[in-house]
């Protein structure tokens, strides 16, 4: 009688938590306890596990290398830009217009037909105090929210996912790349990372060498495995106690080391069996970015519970003969992102979705003598959804030399309001726990 009522027992948690219509056949016995204490935990608190079928989505896309946000968000008017970049500077029929005096680089058509349509804010002169212009240490200041004179050892977004997102399913987070990115880093480690569209493996926080993905996984696959003699993974014989996700001493610590193999490769295959059943409903530019966007696309409309998405595109580092290379990038940010909306559109999606897209820094305003441009400060960065405060948001930084720091224009938002903004008005979360402090919200949506 005890095994009957711990089977139907067992039969019910499955059928309610998450992982339970994969793995109701297959789930190890002492995982049962575990997912029970995360379900029970988290119906009472104040962040429920999504369902990927009705939470807010954020999509973060990094454009790496220091994208030039003068000839981006363009000042084609101004006196101070034409005189800093008598070569490089873009004239009235080379930009898109927005408001007589600010236009986007013409190769932005597809943000611009967002812009018109009311899905695209342009966030203007955005940065933060002290700016460093090396790639590695403002890349880590973004990541980590942190102040430039503080290192922090977790990511923002890892940050969020220990505060906000104890006992969702590993995909909670999603990086579209091969190395996590620092600002997935967590104290309790969450998210996983597909090593290229074309794979769809899952790969964990750290460094690999090319070529050791298969064998990453096919170790899971093998730790997994269930020797003959191994009593009914159902027949709650062999249930194992753990008080939380963290290594417990003892016997316990084998547990939380299968309990998470297992749930990467869960979450492996079911990317895979969603791509393998999702149609996209929009046509994609063949570019490494429109792929990516692509993938994250058919994840959404497969009901993935992901909270989080990361994609980069990179190239931006344009010390020489910029004009073609931005050309050629911001016409696939601009094409591939336009399409992604589109198909979310289709989907019905859209209103779920906020893209957000950084940069570590901007350049310099004055051109180098190379064609291109050096490290600078500050840029604009964009928001992209179906319920964002549309627009031009801040105020455009002044070219004037005299209000310039070596070189640089100054910032006129700080990115962490950008932070505190979608932690608090889309992820719906306090920000100063994930932030470190109170900055004043900037309304996005």
């Amino acid at each position: 009688m005890k095994n009957e009522i711990t089977l139907q027992t067992r039969r019910q948690f499955l059928r309610t938590t998450v992982l339970g219509s994969a793995l109701s056949w297959t789930v190890p016995a002492f995982l049962a306890d575990t997912f029970a204490a995360l379900h029970s935990e988290a119906a009472d608190s104040a962040t429920q596990i999504a369902t990927g079928k009705d939470a807010t989505i954020l999509v973060v896309l990094q454009m790496a290398g220091g994208n030039d946000g003068i000839n981006t968000v363009v000042p084609y008017t101004n006196d101070y830009y034409r005189k800093a970049r008598p070569k490089l500077g873009l004239t009235p029929q080379q930009v898109l217009n927005l408001n007589g005096e600010i236009g986007l680089h013409r190769a932005l058509t597809g943000f611009k037909d967002l812009y018109d349509d009311g899905h695209l804010a342009v966030v203007q002169g955005v940065g933060y105090p002290n700016p460093n212009r090396s790639h590695f240490r403002s890349t880590e200041i973004w990541q980590t929210a942190s102040d430039s004179d503080q290192v922090e050892k977790y990511g923002w977004l890892g940050r969020y996912f220990d505060n906000a997102c104890p006992g969702c399913d590993p995909t909670v987070g999603v990086d579209i790349g091969g190395q996590t990115p620092q600002s997935f880093f967590a104290q309790t480690p969450t998210g996983i990372s597909l090593a290229n569209p074309q794979s769809y493996r899952f790969m964990s926080p750290g460094r690999f060498k090319p070529g050791q993905v298969d064998l990453l996984e096919e170790s899971y696959e093998k730790m997994n495995e269930m020797p003959d003699d191994a009593p009914d993974a159902n027949s709650g014989g062999s249930i194992g106690a753990l008080a939380s996700g963290m290594p417990q001493p003892g016997g316990s610590v084998l547990h939380f080391i299968e309990r998470t193999a297992l749930d990467a490769q869960v979450s492996s295959e079911k990317i895979r069996a969603i791509v393998a059943r999702v149609k996209n409903q929009a046509p994609y530019p063949a570019t490494k970015l429109g792929g990516d966007l692509k993938l994250i696309a058919q994840l959404i409309a497969g009901g993935l519970p992901t909270r989080v998405y990361y994609v980069s595109q990179g190239g931006y580092d344009t010390h020489v003969n910029q004009a073609g290379t931005q050309d050629r990038l911001l016409k696939e940010l601009g094409d591939a992102v336009n399409a992604f909306v589109g198909d979310l559109k289709a989907q019905g999606n859209l209103q779920r979705v906020l893209v957000v897209t950084f940069s570590e820094f901007g350049r310099r305003v004055a051109e180098n003598a190379n064609g291109g441009t050096d490290h600078g400060a500050a840029a604009p960065l964009f928001v992209i959804g179906d319920k964002v405060k549309a627009g031009l948001l801040g105020r455009y930084p002044s070219l004037a030399p005299q209000d310039l720091f070596e070189g640089d224009i100054q910032y006129t938002v700080d990115f962490r309001s950008i932070y505190a903004g979608v932690l608090e008005s889309w992820l719906q979360v306090k920000s100063a726990p994930v932030l470190g402090r109170q900055f004043e919200p900037l309304q996005l949506v």
